[in-house]
Order: C-alpha cells, then structure tokens, then sequence
C-alpha cells in the first residue's frame, strides 16, 4: 500500500491489542469500510481519537462470563471521549497451533487470563498447563514467533490467520453465550432523538457524603420508571470515604421521566456528568 492510498485519520477506528483480538473483529464487524488500528493500550486507543489519528475507537467494556473489563469503567470518565454507540460480538475460541503440531501431543496452552478462564473444561479435559499471556492475539504471535509444537494458543479464527497458525479445535469456550460488550467512543458527542428509537445514557456520578445519599440519589429512576442497566462503583483518587458510580440506564434524556430522574440524581450528587446516549444494540432484545 503506498502513502497515497493510505486511509485518511478520519476513516480510523483505534483499539486495544494486537492484530486478531476480538476487539478487532469488533471493528471489523461493525465497521467494515473503516481501517482498524491497533494499540498497546486503552489509554493508547483513546489518544489515537484525541490526537486526531482515528475517528473512533471501539473499547471492550463487559463479558458475558468474565464479567466486566479491569480498569475500564475507571479510565472512561477521564478519556476525554463520548460513547456513541455499543456493539456486542460473539467469542469464539480457536486452538491455534504451528503447522505440523497434534492436539494429542500438545503440553502447554497461553493466553490471556479471562480466554483462558472462558476454556478451563477443554484445557483440563486435554491436561495442558495453562500460560498466562497479555493478550489473545499477542499469545497467537508468540506462539508462532516460537515455533515450538507442544505450545499452543487460544485466540480468534483471525489471529490464526494473521499469523499463519492452524485451528487444532474449533469453538472451545465453555459458554455458547461468551459475548463482549464494546463501546463504541468519539471525540465529538452525536445528538440523536428520543423518537428514534430505543437508547442507553451511561454516565458518572459521585453522591454527597451523608447518610442515605445514594439510596435517595437513586429514588428517582424507581419513582420515574427508569430501567437502571448498570450500577458500578470504584474508588476515586485513593479516597475511602466516598466512591464515585458508573451507571447506565434506558432510556434517552429528552423523556420526561429519565430527565426528572437525572434532576433528583444531581440535587443528591457533588456531580454528575453524562458520556453518552446512544442506540441501544438490537442484541439487547434478544
């Protein structure tokens, strides 16, 4: 590819890992005219937005069966970014190998901790000794930089074929249902209509620190028949005393009751700020 025919930044959509991670096939999934770019890290991602180099970038937030994503729920609010859209793909699970290695004569299996977690019932059916790696696509380079038949790795059918690894057993997850939630996050807000369609509004909020403050906080969703989705709280700034909440519910500002219930939430908050509303997927009809 010359340097003419480079993608533009803006037709860049940023995600964390290597080449092959399910972040990727996320990106490729939901955006098949955008050029994926890979990087090291999440904050790494939310610069390549900030600094111009991708439009978008498209961050894994929950699992179906790992639960939500380390760290993630923490660097959203100081990403500088708005999310503007969700998008949900299945995980499917490859044995990869180097060409010529057996599954009956493999001895150690690497990859990253929750992969490796999602595959505990075919990695002890099989006796192999677990590695943990970084990443699911960095453990399928590795493997293949190594060349060594007795290791294997547990990545994407993609990473397989990225870096020339054969599939030595296809779908291994244990959970039919192993799905990632991916947020979908842009340096510039998108307005939408509450006459569109169904929408999520994820925000932040800390509550003040008296007693019955979230639970009086929160009586406005209940009284105004909000669906609250998501209620998750960390520590903010190494303080004890008061946590600061991340929570998503249905619904789309503009209507009535999510707006009366966002008002009571600030009468009993030191802040609240909204980072994004958004289309709900169709996955969550299902």
């Amino acid at each position: 590819m010359t340097r003419k025919t480079l993608p533009k930044p803006a037709n860049y959509i940023a995600f964390q890992g290597f080449a092959g991670a399910y972040s990727h096939i996320a990106c490729l999934t939901r955006f098949p005219k955008m050029a994926p770019l890979p990087c090291a890290g999440f904050e790494d991602a939310f610069a390549a937005v900030q600094e111009g180099r991708a439009k978008l970038a498209m961050i894994p937030v929950d699992n179906s069966v790992a639960g939500r994503v380390a760290d993630i729920h923490h660097l959203l609010p100081h990403s500088g970014l708005f999310i503007v859209g969700e998008h949900f793909e299945r995980v499917n699970h490859h044995l990869l190998a180097i060409p010529g290695a057996k599954l009956e004569t493999l001895k150690r299996v690497e990859s990253h901790v929750h992969a490796l977690g999602q595959c505990r019932k075919f990695i002890r059916k099989h006796r192999l000794k677990a590695i943990v790696g970084a990443d699911t696509a960095g453990s399928a380079r590795d493997v293949a930089e190594r060349g060594d038949p007795a290791v294997a790795a547990i990545a994407s059918k993609l990473a397989g074929e990225i870096y020339g690894l054969k599939t030595l057993a296809a779908n291994i997850e244990d959970a039919e249902h192993n799905t990632t939630r991916f947020l979908i996050m842009s340096k510039t807000s998108v307005k939408t209509r509450a006459a569109d369609g169904p929408h999520v509004t994820s925000f932040v909020f800390r509550v003040r620190s008296v007693p019955a403050a979230l639970y009086k906080a929160l009586g406005g969703f209940a009284t105004n028949g909000v669906n609250m989705t998501k209620l998750e709280s960390y520590m903010l700034d190494g303080h004890f005393e008061a946590a600061q909440f991340y929570a998503e519910v249905d619904g789309h500002p503009d209507q009535r009751g999510l707006a009366l219930a966002l008002e009571e939430l600030r009468f009993f908050s030191k802040e609240v700020r909204i980072l994004g509303t958004y289309p709900a997927h169709p996955h969550r009809l299902k």
